[in-house]
């Protein structure tokens, strides 16, 4: 390999790295974002649950930092945008109901590992450099393991009874 095409190679692994970075702090954003709201509703417990998830991808995003060496956060980048205005592991805000019980949350998570698996895995099979389909193809097999354990766990927690979102005292908003 030439060392032009060494730099390039190099400098699109680099970049997809940034964009790895990004798609779990994004998704440690708002599941912290998630479980700060649901205090806010004193839905406690599943408030919990979106705090540990926050702390399981901070560490994918803090594993990131230190493979890559990094000091500090790298500024973003767009050479390895997602498709949708949210990155591929972060919810929707529209997503968050103020009575979801952990069974919801945990369906959430599930959506989330598995549109991550589907990018990583489409990256994997893409025609970019060698060394950057390996580490996708590694970190999809990451969120298929993922995509497993969630439901193991979802297998554990209780299913929402019908009526679950009924409030016969909704919150009201003052100006």
């Amino acid at each position: 390999m030439s060392p032009r095409k060494t730099r390039t190679g190099r400098k699109v692994y680099d970049e997809f790295m940034v964009q790895a970075y990004v798609m779990e702090n994004d998704a440690r954003d708002r599941y912290t974002e998630f479980a700060d709201q649901m205090e806010v509703h004193n839905n406690l417990e599943v408030a919990e649950l979106f705090r540990k998830l926050a702390r399981i991808e901070g560490l994918h995003a803090d594993k990131i930092m230190q493979e890559m060496g990094w000091k500090k956060p790298p500024p973003p980048s767009l050479a390895w945008a997602w498709d949708d205005m949210e990155s591929p592991e972060s919810a929707p805000v529209t997503e968050l109901h103020y009575l979801m019980q952990p069974y919801h949350a945990l369906q959430l998570a599930l959506r989330c590992e598995q549109r991550a698996e589907k990018f990583l895995s489409r990256i994997a099979r893409s025609k970019a450099p060698a060394d950057v389909r390996r580490v996708a193809a590694e970190m999809a097999e990451e969120e298929r393991e993922h995509v497993r354990l969630i439901r193991q766990w979802m297998k554990k927690t209780p299913k929402p009874e019908p009526g679950w979102d009924r409030d016969l005292d909704p919150p009201t908003y003052s100006e």
